[in-house]
């Protein structure tokens, strides 16, 4: 059985295992320089792992908008446990979370190859491409 924990406490286990995927597959996989990835909302964030058995195998992070939505950012699965479904599952959870808490919307900025992946999730494309950490990306957009 599966189970997301979450928490806004950058002292505690699952920030420290979400930096650990976030730093496994950003950092290490796609190149992204550290001092991208480790950013000033670090303190600012809700962070959302999910465990198997012990294990935090993906995580996501969200910070709070100040007209109602949420900025969902960090989604990453850890290479040997991708195409499970288990990002689907995390994203569900965490928008169940925000629909709970009376969230309006939910944005994020997707890697142009993981769209679909969003589209899937009810997303829709906003914006314009645009490049960020050396990978396209394009604004994407959910209304609760």
């Amino acid at each position: 059985m599966n189970e997301i924990k979450y928490s806004n406490d950058i002292n505690s286990n699952v920030y420290k295992d979400s930096l650990n995927i976030r730093e496994t597959v950003f950092v290490n996989e796609q190149n992204v320089p550290k001092n991208l990835e480790i950013d000033n909302l670090e303190n600012k964030c809700t962070y959302f792992a999910l465990y198997i058995g012990n294990k935090a195998v993906a995580t996501a992070r969200f910070y709070s908008m100040d007209d109602n939505g949420i900025h969902i950012q960090r989604v990453a699965v850890l290479k040997e446990f991708r195409q499970q479904h288990l990002g689907s599952e995390l994203l569900k959870f965490i928008l169940d979370y925000a629909r709970k808490q009376n969230v309006s919307y939910v944005i994020l900025g997707a890697q142009d190859h993981a769209q679909e992946f969003y589209k899937k999730l009810g997303f829709e494309v906003i914006g314009e491409q645009y490049l960020e950490a050396g990978i396209l990306h394009h604004d994407m957009k959910l209304k609760m």
